[in-house]
């Protein structure tokens, strides 16, 4: 096989707000870090461990826009892209790596603000009688119960 391959496909916590930064010309491009668990247990002590691998994600341009905008800190999405390594001199002359998930693709799978939407549930709606008597059953013979 000639071909090669560079694709990451990850589902993750945001570990803080998305941070943008805009270029001359009308580009921009936003960061942020994701967080992914895995929980195994050692076979040794019977101990349930949790580890969490941390990603730095870039997004660009309009998509950069809608994650700034609907995305916040503890945010659970999808994403896919490449990974994509990079090197520069900081101030003091050392030389700086890191390593970043280039994101193409990406699907909000909860928000924080959807959550939180979740927990209050109106009280106006009056609770329905959902109890069951098995004594009862008057049904027509042509009405089915399900």
């Amino acid at each position: 096989m000639s071909g090669t391959l560079n694709k990451v496909m990850l589902i993750g916590y945001l570990g803080d707000d998305v941070k943008m930064h805009y270029f001359d010309g009308g580009n921009c491009i936003g960061r942020f870090p994701l967080a992914t668990n895995e929980t195994y247990i050692n076979k040794t002590t019977n101990e349930k461990i949790n580890t969490t691998e941390w990603h730095n994600l870039v997004v660009r341009n309009k998509a950069a826009e809608i994650c700034e905008k609907y995305l916040t800190k503890g945010d659970k999405i999808y994403v896919e892209g490449r990974i994509k390594s990079r090197q520069w001199q900081a101030e003091d002359g050392s030389t700086k790596y890191t390593t970043e998930i280039q994101v193409t693709e990406f699907t909000f799978l909860t928000t924080k603000k959807e959550t939180e939407a979740n927990r209050q549930v109106p009280a106006s709606e009056p609770a329905k009688n959902t109890n069951f008597d098995p004594q009862n059953t008057s049904l027509p013979e042509n009405d089915l119960p399900f």
